[in-house]
């Protein structure tokens, strides 16, 4: 048997189409003179799959010589092996095709060994990463911003972690600013203790609507507001009582949604934790540093030589705005949890406000401000609830639930075999709406949709879904179990190998996620894999098969089920089993 070398860089442990690239690495490396780490870096999977499994482009190797003569050489020179059985060139470029029986027996025992751990490897094992996400504002409504926010966010979490990060989720939300005077003036005007301890966020959204409009006709709204929430910076007990309290039922209602949506967060912080001392040290560092002037009483950073117009970071009456309370929180998250990198995980309407953040870190000398980064994503248009405007999350959510229980009704007899149809037309809902936010790239802006959202064909949350419940039915059904010895070699038909094939590109997959941090990555594999299955079960029954095939094909189903069921935590959803 052919010893596998190792290759730093790969990790066969994880991903087991690295064995097959080691030995090919090897081989090239000893014909080419390079380090077999410079070959795997540049070994490829070929368009077109009849031209083999793996390629190289002879021409990256920056080497004498014609590209297609050398590659036809080395190929006479190639002595096959039982991992790797052939070698050809096309052009400047070399071929190899691998052993397929044997990646089925190997990929299908280790589905086996690692089940949901599948696909993951410990790649950045001992580094931290904080993410800043969702951060909606106390008052407003939760909007189609923050959803996108809220599912990117989670999604990088658990890709992080998938790659052996340590991740901390943090939820930095918007309750600061005069914003809160106001509210404090409006609740004392229209408030009701009953509506705000019934919904919290709708009620403080109301009042808040209600007290701008008196905004308009009256300019002592605003200076008492401004003057509110001067005493709330001062540190007044009163008024700080009442913004403590909308704090507080709001994050416990947030911490219901967030339930609803499968996520949660180590940390609730926001613009009110950071530390007057943060502040006033950040802003002496940089007085000192004379990074700062004053313009018209206000304190500001000139930033027009970098194209980054200037930063207000104190106003004339002496209150902090959200860059200066920026600055602060960044310095206090670095000493405390001293992270590998940070991600702000934030629209691209505010990509200039996080470049002025970086830029003011930068000039204030902090060297790890190149750890932190803007992760920036579209805009959602025509995101409205079917029945009105206010787009509130709980609202939409809902309207989906009750949408997917209309479709599911439709099939009474799968409908009555379903334990707990609330449960399941609600995650369905979610899975609707966040593959269709996932589906393109962040910063594509996209509309949402509500007709293509809940078809149940298509690149769609419930076709992915569906797919998922379709494989956990053949286990059910079968009457059989699973059994790790089944004699895979059966699995010659070509539906078999393309999905034997498309499952061991999982780890690769995962991998390649962490260096974009795109959800459409996995998106886009979860539809593939869906498709394949489809293909699979056109023609490879497991009922009815000899119990030979049919256990080696219920092998290969459910590790199409584990991978495709990760695929979807994965994405923050929650696989279903029926549906």
């Amino acid at each position: 048997m052919t010893s596998i070398p190792f290759v730093k860089g790969s990790d066969f442990e994880h991903n087991k189409l690295d064995i097959f690239r080691n030995i090919v690495s090897h081989e090239i490396a000893k014909l080419s003179e390079k380090s077999p780490e410079e070959v795997y870096n540049l070994l490829e999977t070929p368009k077109n799959s009849e031209h083999g499994d793996i390629a190289i482009a002879i021409p990256r190797l920056r080497i004498k010589g014609n590209p297609a003569e050398i590659a036809q050489s080395w190929v006479e020179k190639f002595v096959p092996n039982e991992y790797v059985i052939s070698a050809t060139a096309i052009g400047h470029f070399l071929n190899f095709k691998i052993s397929h029986p044997l990646l089925a027996k190997i990929l299908l025992q280790h589905i086996y060994d690692a089940k949901e751990k599948y696909g993951s490897n410990n790649s950045a094992s001992g580094k931290t990463a904080l993410i800043e996400f969702s951060s909606p504002n106390i008052a407003k409504p939760f909007h189609a911003g923050h959803l996108r926010s809220t599912i990117i966010g989670n999604f990088m979490g658990n890709v992080l972690e998938a790659n052996g990060w340590k991740t901390i989720r943090m939820n930095y939300l918007g309750d600061w600013g005069k914003q809160y005077g106001l509210l404090a003036i409006g609740f004392e005007k229209y408030g009701s203790e009953e509506e705000l301890l019934k919904d919290p966020i709708k009620h403080l959204y109301e009042v808040y609507v209600k007290i701008n409009k008196d905004v308009e006709t009256d300019k002592d709204v605003d200076d008492k507001a401004r003057a509110y929430f001067k005493n709330m910076e001062e540190g007044d007990q009163t008024a700080i009582a009442l913004w403590d309290k909308f704090r507080n039922l709001s994050i416990k209602k947030y911490k219901e949604t967030y339930a609803r949506l499968n996520i949660n967060f180590d940390v609730y912080s926001g613009e009110s934790q950071v530390s007057n001392k943060s502040m006033l040290d950040a802003l002496a560092l940089l007085k000192e540093k004379n990074l700062t002037q004053e313009s018209q009483g206000a304190i500001i950073v000139d930033l027009k030589k970098y194209k980054l117009d200037v930063a207000v970071l104190q106003k004339t009456d002496g209150t902090t705005l959200y860059i200066t309370r920026d600055v602060g929180a960044a310095i206090e998250r670095y000493e405390k949890y001293k992270f590998d990198a940070m991600y702000y995980v934030v629209a691209s309407q505010q990509d200039l406000h996080l470049k002025q953040l970086f830029k003011i870190l930068e000039l204030m000398g902090f060297d790890w401000v190149d750890r932190c980064k803007h992760i920036n994503f579209g805009m959602v248009q025509g995101m409205s609830t079917r029945k009105g405007t206010a787009v509130f999350l709980d609202d939409i959510l809902e309207q989906t639930k009750e949408v997917m229980h209309e479709v599911m009704k439709q099939n009474e007899k799968k409908y009555e075999q379903i334990e707990d149809p609330d449960m399941v037309a609600d995650v369905i809902g979610m899975s609707a709406v966040m593959i269709q936010d996932m589906s393109a790239k962040r910063i594509r802006n996209y509309t949402f949709n509500w007709t293509r959202m809940f078809s149940f064909e298509g690149d769609t949350g419930p076709y992915i879904q569906y797919a998922h419940a379709r494989l956990c039915s053949i286990q059910r059904n079968c009457g059989l179990s699973i059994n790790p010895d089944a004699k895979i070699e059966l699995l010659s038909e070509k539906p078999a190998l393309e999905l034997i094939d498309m499952i061991s590109q999982y780890p690769d997959v995962v991998k390649s996620a962490l260096y974009t941090l795109e959800p459409c990555t996995i998106v886009t594999y979860a539809m593939k894999l869906s498709h394949t299955v489809s293909v699979a079960l056109e023609t490879l029954w497991v009922m009815g098969a000899e119990r030979e095939i049919a256990e080696a094909r219920l092998l290969m189903y459910w590790a199409s089920r584990i991978t495709l069921g990760n695929s979807l935590k994965l994405l923050g959803l929650k696989p279903l089993e029926r549906m």
